[in-house]
């Protein structure tokens, strides 16, 4: 618990100051009115105002996984939780994750469950891992929990890493040539207009030279334009991201883009299908397991989906038939889950789709950015050479060259 500087009156009306710890400023208040004290100033005191900005920030997905591997192991080992808290929290090599788990030891302590400790901290557990720990800590089964939230993690940064990975090059293409272009038009191409007057005067100039020379004329003269329609339709994603319903026009754009719509809604099905179906694995009731592990899609359109499905489910229907209906889910994975449902193996199957859906997406994913490669270095190249010809022809026309 932080702690708070205080300014206080005793009843003989001398100030006083002085230091006390409570988990809020409310607190804080009630203890100095217990004491027949009359505050003038509370606030936190530096090292927990220090701390506040630690419990804030986000923690990198890597520590996060470090840790809930080790609290499984200290967990399975014997070692009481506030103990196993404590240890991890003195080892830790991240002070933002350092302070986050003192807060949370200090929650612990006071009675609080696990799960409603961690969700103090939305900046560094997200509200997937909050209710697969609520599951767990419910269930009995926290240990394995963790264990399978610090895989889950492993595993989603391998998959960030390798698409990351993947685009480097690409964007270095996309970013590199805009800045080349940008200088041809701005600062290369303008030196030739002089040369150029005279040959447009007598209507002799080329069309691609004219169109050329205009439009680095514009971008000389309109360049902030462009930039701030950038800037404010980058703020505007930004802002729509925030709302419900602009989020959901964005996750639906996602979802229909040529060629990456798939791969981003595939990977969104099978996170789904692995939390799912570890879940079960477990022995979480279906319709808890579907309210945990809708949120691992990160999609919008998906999730709403899900969420329709586990409202016919409550209703005696199959998991199959809702999933259908949405039309979200491809038909040869809807098979799948309506086999295993009948066969009783639906856990089991989960996992299976999950891992046959993320090794045909990474075979497709490689393919995508292949594919961009090239045809990102043909549009760098068919537009440096406009410019080329657009330059050369009027000055090979006036030589008598052409």
């Amino acid at each position: 618990m932080p702690d708070f500087q205080y300014t206080a009156r005793e009843l003989s009306g001398q100030q006083v100051t002085g230091v006390l710890t409570a988990t809020t400023e409310q607190d804080a208040l009630a203890s100095l009115a217990m004491r027949q004290l009359f505050p003038v100033s509370v606030d936190l005191a530096e090292d927990a105002k220090s701390q506040q900005r630690y419990v804030g920030r986000k923690v990198k997905p890597r520590v996060l996984s470090i840790f809930y591997g080790q609290l499984a192991d200290l967990l399975k080992s014997g070692v009481p939780l506030l103990r196993s808290l404590e240890l991890l929290q003195q080892q830790s090599t991240s002070p933002a994750l350092g302070l986050v788990l003192e807060d949370v030891r200090g929650r612990v302590a006071d009675g609080t469950p696990l799960f409603e400790a961690m969700k103090a901290h939305p900046a560094a557990f997200n509200e997937l891992v909050v209710s697969m720990i609520r599951a767990g800590e419910e269930g009995g089964f926290l240990e394995e929990v963790l264990k399978r939230i610090a895989a889950f993690t492993d595993h989603q940064e391998e998959l960030k890493g390798r698409v990351v990975g993947a685009l480097v090059y690409p964007v270095f293409l996309l970013v590199f040539g805009t800045i080349i272009v940008g200088v041809l038009l701005v600062y290369f191409v303008p030196k030739f207009e002089p040369i150029f007057n005279r040959m447009a005067q007598r209507g002799d100039l080329p069309w691609a030279t004219t169109a050329l020379l205009n439009f680095s004329d514009s971008a000389q003269q309109y360049w902030w334009v462009a930039v701030g329609l950038v800037i404010a339709a980058a703020v505007a994603l930004r802002q729509a991201s925030r709302t419900e319903q602009g989020r959901w026009h964005l996750d639906s754009a996602r979802l229909r883009v040529s060629g990456f719509g798939r791969i981003v809604k595939s990977l969104a099905i099978a996170r789904f299908c692995r939390i799912l179906g570890t879940l079960l694995r477990n022995g979480v009731p279906i319709l808890q397991s579907l309210r945990i592990a809708k949120d691992a899609t990160g999609n919008v359109v998906l999730t709403t989906a899900i969420e329709q499905a586990a409202e016919n489910i409550s209703e005696g229907k199959s998991l199959a038939k809702p999933l259908s209906q949405s039309q979200q889910f491809p038909t040869e994975i809807v098979e799948m889950i309506s086999v295993g449902e009948e066969a009783n193996n639906l856990e089991n199957v989960l996992i299976d789709i999950a891992d046959n859906l993320e090794r045909r997406t990474n075979r497709e994913l490689d393919i995508a950015v292949r594919m961009l490669e090239p045809l990102l270095l043909l549009v760098m190249a068919a537009i440096v050479l406009f410019v080329v010809v657009a330059l050369l022809v009027p000055i090979l026309q006036s030589s008598g060259v052409v």
